[in-house]
């Protein structure tokens, strides 16, 4: 893996733990940009508290029927979690946030902690992108078809400088899911099911497959709601 995406550096002031921040409708996936706006006191606490540790914090999306436990400790979350690193921040006048958050890697709930602050702690194990040893897939013809079919349904990706520098860049098959599954603007669970994939083969399945459904949906007409919605909690 290329420096560009070596997350060492981000984490290592990792200590193994890490603040929950559960969303009913927000899935973080690594190498991509989450703004956020915090307002909720409960938030405006852990982000303060990270910006004053490591700067980390874990996105985990709640399990469906959770929203009336939202504000508990009790809301059950997926167990598996992006660990994002606060790359920016502005702290308004009456105390709340705006952030953008850079996703850094996978990681699996282990154990919650019990703590005296208002927000869920965790101990977290890392998930590192799996690259079988046997591929199921020829993996540079793999690259080339997500690339050629996503300039071909997000003509954002030539308009943006960046994002086109970006994928330009020799990636790692693992890092281009994760950025075209952002870029897609996939519901939900469909995110969450990227996120839990660590066999990067089988990701780029899940991709391929979205790619296609655009395709069609494309041909025929019809919007997919790009981009995704900025996030609040």
């Amino acid at each position: 893996m290329s420096d560009t995406f070596d997350v060492q550096d981000d984490l290592k002031l990792f200590t193994g733990q890490a603040p929950l921040f559960p969303l009913p409708n927000v899935v973080h996936l690594p190498h991509t940009w989450l703004p956020l706006h915090i307002f909720e006191p409960r938030y405006r606490a852990m982000i303060a508290d990270a910006l004053d540790s490591d700067r980390l914090i874990a996105m985990a999306l709640l399990r469906p029927n959770q929203e009336l436990a939202y504000e508990t400790k009790a809301a059950k979350i997926h167990p598996v979690v992006c660990l994002g690193r606060i790359a920016v921040e502005e702290k308004l006048p009456d105390g709340r946030f705006n952030l953008a958050l850079r996703g850094v890697c996978r990681a699996r709930i282990e154990t919650e902690l019990d703590n005296d602050q208002p927000y869920r702690t965790a101990k977290l194990a890392l998930v590192s992108d799996f690259y079988p040893s046997e591929p199921t897939i020829d993996r540079r013809h793999r690259q080339r078809e997500l690339l050629s079919g996503a300039t071909e349904i997000l003509p954002e990706l030539q308009s943006d400088p960046l994002l086109h520098q970006l994928l330009d860049a020799e990636l790692p098959l693992g890092v281009l899911c994760d950025v075209l599954g952002h870029s897609l603007g996939l519901s939900t669970i469909d995110t969450q099911l990227l996120l839990e994939e660590p066999d990067v083969d089988l990701r780029s399945d899940l991709v391929l497959n979205h790619l296609r459904q655009r395709q069609r949906k494309e041909a025929a007409g019809i919007s997919a709601g790009f981009p995704p919605a900025f996030s609040r909690n």
